[in-house]
């Protein structure tokens, strides 16, 4: 390869290394050569029809401006900041879609040859190497593939440990140019983002390595992870909140499978701290998305949990993240490689994680069909999760009807109705399906509560349409004595229709609730509890467990939930009708404050308590409380 000496404090000789026609790699995120890019602008004005390629740069973009049209012709991989979108909208610009994992091969095999590669690195240490400091990403490789390396040697550029090294001698031209690393300060959190924080905070375990993006949903998610514990990272890309985590412990990458003790990634972008935090940090390694972005490597990491946002996600589970319609957006990025990663690794868990609506309110982003024009980046089968402000769906070995149910629940409420009547059309629910999934108000914000029992980790919720099949199979579980004392008969199927009209329950007027066991996506009822509502403010209670758990107090933490539930709704009383020779239940509504009353049935008991009261709040908070007046 023809070299040209390397200068310092000196203008590019553009023409040795530049001809018309050529295809150009500008440096990625907070990373992008500006001194290089001006002096190309100011001094290259002889070399035209350049091809400037790239994915998402931080700054003003000014290759992208209208002004340079006739010089430079931008080739996107994503689409990011005013100037570039401005440029592919108005049709100056192209947008290849590409994973950012298979980038590194369109240079290797020369589909996209590079001609020159626009970087910048660190000054050079003793040895003569500089490091590509916060942005490995797929500069190394394009500049491993390209004629020429041209560098901004930038004495602001942290120093990065990994996979990061270019030596001087490498370069063909090069320009000591200091520059700020352009900063990203931390989004300020909303409502709605730290509801889905929450949420997906659950999802991850101890020990669980994780993969994050930027924004106010990643940035939400870190502030909910405080409390875990030996959490490690392999992502394509870390901010401040993982920076903090590390600080205070919680990462440590102890129980990391695939480069244990290191936190691994392509790049950072966020505030000078962060920037700071990974200069000479050797506990934090840089290196290309080709290696980092691998879905077999983050398949080695054991209970690999991937977050990534979207646009829109379809009732069959199908992911839109680069496009609003026929407008392209963003770019496929690292969503699908991380999404295939995690669903590869033992015990790991893809996780879509966005908004219920969008333009305050007014669209739904769960919708029955993707809208004309966007385009799928992944697949309805490899989401094994998608979270939104409602809750968590579960999508992984669900069928298309089940997952549509699961995604309607998850859906804002005021579009629930109208998605479930779309797909009803197409026959993606029976008939019988009539029900669209409702919330308990009075559980707030959050519809998922992580109890523990026994030592052991359930989960309390409402039952809901898409509970249809495991509410059948909790009912076949059954020994023949537990049908008979909850039914006072044994009946002798549970149909799946009989189930539906078991789960699909206007919660806020009857209550329907439920104690699962979660494993990542397998899901089992362990006791259901519901009351019916009657005339004049009462309501009849009733609860099952299964038989492994009774005794260990489900039914009394069901009970518990439906008293409060009853006196924050004004009822004036709650009955029981139990078998005289049922004990146990008879002593869970007693330790209540239930009391016997009258009933001409002698083998039948009936139990009352009286709800409405001047001191209904004390009632209230009693019965938060699991005790009794």
């Amino acid at each position: 390869m023809q070299m040209v000496k390397s200068q310092f404090n000196n203008a590019i000789e553009w023409h040795t290394v530049l001809k018309s026609g050529n295809r150009v790699f500008i440096g990625s995120n907070a990373a992008v050569p500006n001194a290089l890019i001006d002096s190309l602008i100011t001094d290259g004005k002889k070399i035209e029809d350049l091809e400037l390629i790239h994915i998402a740069t931080f700054g003003k973009n000014k290759w992208a401006l209208p002004e340079y049209k006739n010089r430079f012709k931008v080739n996107t991989f994503f689409i990011h900041g005013d100037a570039v979108r401005q440029a592919v909208d108005e049709g100056r610009a192209d947008y290849t879609p590409c994973s950012f994992s298979r980038i590194s091969t369109l240079f290797s095999d020369s589909t996209l040859p590079l001609d020159v590669a626009l970087i910048m690195v660190s000054p050079p240490d003793s040895l003569g190497y500089c490091s590509l400091g916060v942005s490995v990403d797929i500069v190394m490789s394009a500049a491993r593939n390209s004629k020429y390396i041209i560098a901004q040697i930038n004495p602001k550029m942290p120093r990065t440990a990994g996979h990061s090294f270019l030596h001087i001698s490498e370069f063909s031209a090069c320009i000591e140019h200091a520059q700020d690393i352009p900063e990203m300060t931390v989004v300020e959190g909303s409502k709605i983002s730290d509801r889905i924080a929450q949420y997906v905070a659950m999802l991850v375990s101890d020990g669980a390595t994780i993969q994050l993006g930027v924004g106010k949903i990643p940035d939400a998610v870190t502030r909910y992870l405080h409390t875990h514990k030996n959490l490690g990272v392999h992502s394509e890309m870390i901010s401040d909140g993982i920076a903090e985590l590390m600080q205070k412990g919680v990462i440590n990458n102890r129980e990391k499978t695939f480069h244990p003790g290191k936190t691994v990634t392509s790049f950072c972008v966020g505030s000078d701290k962060l920037y700071r935090f990974v200069h000479n940090n050797p506990h934090v390694e840089f290196y290309p998305s080709s290696y980092i972005n691998k879905p077999a490597n983050i398949a080695k990491n054991k209970d690999m949990v991937s977050i990534n946002s979207a646009i829109e996600v379809d009732l069959s589970g199908q992911v839109v993240a680069d496009s609003i319609g026929y407008q392209f957006h963003s770019g496929i990025g690292g969503q699908v490689d991380f999404v295939e990663g995690a669903s590869k690794s033992i015990g790991g868990k893809p996780i879509i994680a966005l908004p219920s609506t969008a333009k305050n309110g007014t669209i739904s982003r769960i919708v029955a069909n993707i809208s004309e024009g966007a385009g799928v980046v992944t697949s309805r089968g490899d989401v094994h999760y998608v979270v939104t402000e409602f809750g968590v769906a579960s999508l992984r070995g669900k069928s298309v009807r089940e997952r549509a149910l699961e995604l309607i629940r998850v859906a804002h409420p005021s579009f629930r109705e109208g998605l479930l009547q779309q797909i009803r059309r197409h026959l993606w629910v029976p008939d019988y399906q009539k029900h669209f999934p409702t919330d308990v108000p009075e559980f707030g914000d959050m519809q998922l509560q992580p109890i523990i029992i026994d030592a052991e980790k359930f989960y309390l919720r409402p039952l809901n349409p898409s509970d249809e099949r495991r509410l059948q199979e909790f009912f076949y579980s059954h020994t023949k004595e537990t049908l008979r004392l909850r039914y006072n008969y044994i009946p002798q199927n549970m149909t799946r229709e009989k189930s539906c009209d078991l789960v699909s329950v206007d919660q806020s007027k009857d209550i329907a609730l439920t104690i699962v066991q979660q494993e990542g996506s397998r899901t089992r009822i362990e006791a259901v509890g519901r009351y019916y509502l009657y005339p004049e403010k009462s309501c009849e209670v009733a609860f099952v467990t299964r038989e492994t758990n009774q005794g260990k107090g489900m039914a009394k933490r069901l009970l518990q939930e439906m008293i409060y539930i009853a006196s924050a709704r004004g009822l004036k009383k709650m009955f029981a009708m139990v078998k005289s020779e049922n004990k146990a239940m008879i002593f869970v509504f007693e330790h209540f404050g239930f009391k016997r009353v009258f009933n001409a049935d002698p083998g039948e008991i009936e139990l009352v308590r009286h709800l409405y009261s001047p001191a209904m709040g004390d009632e209230i908070q009693n019965a938060e409380k699991g005790t009794v007046q």
